[in-house]
């Protein structure tokens, strides 16, 4: 026979007749040589390693997405202070040439202070800020989250300007609804010849706002800037100015443009100097955690050597066989490596399906859980949101899968590398 021929008898790898054979291993059961139940083993590891890695990197994600973006929708992305806003022809002046500077979407003049609230169920303290009315109105996260009451009144009252907003936890905890009063107690109050004197008003309460995250809507009351002004003697000064830009991520780039803006006399800051810690430490616990994880993904892929090791060892009569019969080394590598790393990319799949689908369908799940154990799953109190949240980034979900395909992989080599070097001989010797 010419070589040409011979050649051309040989089976290409991962031919039909190895992925034949690596199946029916994996098939085959105990009794038989196989090792069925250590690869269903196997594959429900790798399954729930992948899964448990999809759902907390998305619901990291979620919970950095929805504090980040919740945060920033109430506090802002720049903020003005300094000698600039002791006048208010200078802070009117100042605002108006902020909100033309390019990529800024909303600049607000704000009075904050702390006062103690007093309702008829407890006292608690609270922030207040004074804001226009027109621009609290022009505040998606507090205008569009409206619970109950109405934003018409805000401003408006009998006394001037006496109707305030404040957030549904802090209403509930003080035990108040809109149409209610509520007394606010200043220790800043205005400047008299004995010195500052405490200042306590009675506020209708016109509406109630709930943005999702306990830490607001349990501390903060908005009231009309005039009339913060004078509840906490301010005369016609401001605190701050909030600026909100089109990229929060850009706010540093921003700095100098606002700066520049503001005028003389000003100081800019952003909301990574006044956060900086707590989205650090957000950063260094998704990265430990994923780190934790893979880990775990790691070790579940590890079943996949056991499982092979037996295998090889059980079907050392085969292997001889097949290689008297013709099949070379690389035959036998290529048959025990694709029974093993089937395992692992069938878990993997299997995985990443459980994975994103709890994920996608995490709020009704939640709510079964709480309804079946009649308990809450998630405190809004501990957790700051109102939900569990989870947000898919499919790079990371690709990272994710591909770590664990290569994982699966790389542990089946070493049984399959053993299978490839049996000798025939010596494997036959005692059959």
């Amino acid at each position: 026979m010419k070589p040409e021929a011979l050649a051309g008898s040989v089976a290409p790898p991962f031919s039909a007749w190895e992925r034949s054979v690596a199946a029916r291993y994996l098939r085959s059961k105990r009794k038989n040589g196989g090792v069925a139940l250590i690869s269903i083993i196997s594959f429900i590891g790798i399954m729930l390693a992948v899964a448990v890695l999809i759902i907390v990197m998305s619901v990291m994600n979620g919970f950095r997405t929805e504090l980040l973006g919740k945060m920033l929708g109430f506090n802002g992305h720049l903020f003005v202070s300094g000698q600039v806003l002791s006048d208010p022809v200078q802070t009117f002046a100042a605002t108006q040439r902020i909100r033309r500077a390019d990529d800024v979407i909303q600049a607000v003049p704000m009075v904050e202070a702390q006062a103690m609230a007093i309702g008829p169920a407890q006292i608690t303290g609270a922030i207040v800020r004074g804001i226009s009315p027109a621009d609290l109105k022009a505040t998606p996260i507090i205008a569009g989250n409206i619970k109950r009451g109405s934003l018409d009144n805000f401003g408006r009252g009998e006394f001037g300007g006496d109707t305030i907003m404040m957030g549904d936890r802090l209403a509930e905890g003080l035990g108040v609804q809109p149409g209610d009063v509520v007394k606010l107690v200043s220790p800043s109050g205005p400047a008299t010849a004995f010195g500052t004197a405490t200042q306590e008003k009675d506020y209708v309460v016109g509406g109630v706002f709930s943005v999702g995250m306990t830490q607001f809507d349990a501390a903060f009351i908005y009231m009309p800037m005039e009339q913060a002004q004078l509840f906490f003697g301010r005369d016609q000064s401001v605190d701050v100015i909030e600026v909100k830009v089109q990229n929060p991520d850009r706010a540093r780039d921003m700095r100098p443009v606002v700066s520049r803006a503001a005028g003389p006399g000003a100081f800019v800051s952003d909301w990574t100097q006044k956060d900086k810690a707590y989205f650090d430490a957000l950063q260094v616990e998704r990265a430990a955690m994923r780190l934790i994880l893979m880990m775990i993904v790691a070790i579940a892929a590890l079943n996949i050597i056991s499982g092979l090791v037996m295998l090889v060892k059980n079907k050392g009569k085969d292997i001889a066989i097949l290689r008297t019969m013709g099949a070379g080394q690389g035959a036998i590598l290529r048959i025990f490596f694709m029974a093993g790393a089937s395992i692992g990319v069938l878990g993997t799949l299997a995985g990443l399906a459980a994975g994103v689908l709890f994920c996608t369908f995490i709020e009704p799940i939640q709510k079964v859980l709480e309804a079946v154990t009649g308990t809450k799953v998630f405190n809004a109190e501990i957790y700051f949101l109102s939900h569990i949240p989870a947000r898919i980034e499919w790079s990371e979900v690709g990272i994710v899968t591909l770590f664990a395909m290569i994982v699966s992989f790389l542990v089946t080599l070493p049984p399959a590398w053993r299978a490839a070097h049996l000798d025939p001989v010596e494997a036959l010797r005692y059959e």
